[in-house]
């Protein structure tokens, strides 16, 4: 069931049916309040945004959680190389290459054929069936009425 809410002119809060003043200005503009401390406050002509509890002065602070509005995506800047004037693209890289320190390369190479050779490390077989890693011992088999 959909219940029709207005918006409270001062505080922007939901009124729900039953609730609120509807005030009449001098201009005979119909103005929906939420509570007495709205009009009040509408008769002081004070500015809702100096106000903390209004949504005027959460959305002037950006307080509010907004859903429906993403953020604004930053662009990076897409790094492009090119070739120098007496230079193809293909000599720098080339250079680039050899520049780079061949200890890094291989160490990435050994990490990667380690994590492949424990993927492949053998397992023991418990009484159970269960598969219990080699480097576990078995636990001792409890015998009844042994209580420690």
């Amino acid at each position: 069931m959909v219940v029709k809410t207005e918006l409270c002119a001062f505080s922007e809060y939901r009124i729900y049916p039953g609730h609120g003043i509807k005030y009449v200005r001098r201009d005979g503009q119909p103005v929906l309040l939420g509570s007495s401390k709205a009009k009040s406050l509408l008769n002081d002509r004070k500015k809702p945004a100096k106000l903390m509890w209004t949504q005027a002065w959460r959305r002037l602070n950006k307080k509010l959680r907004d859903d429906n509005v993403a953020k604004k995506r930053v662009r990076r800047a897409v790094k492009v190389q090119r070739a120098i004037v007496g230079a193809s693209l293909e000599d720098l890289l080339k250079k680039k290459q050899a520049t780079k320190p061949k200890a890094a390369t291989d160490a990435v190479k050994e990490v990667k054929d380690r994590s492949k050779a424990a993927k492949k490390s053998p397992t023991v077989r418990a009484a159970g069936g269960a598969s219990i890693p080699k480097n576990q011992k078995f636990a001792p088999a409890r015998t009844a009425g042994s209580r420690r």
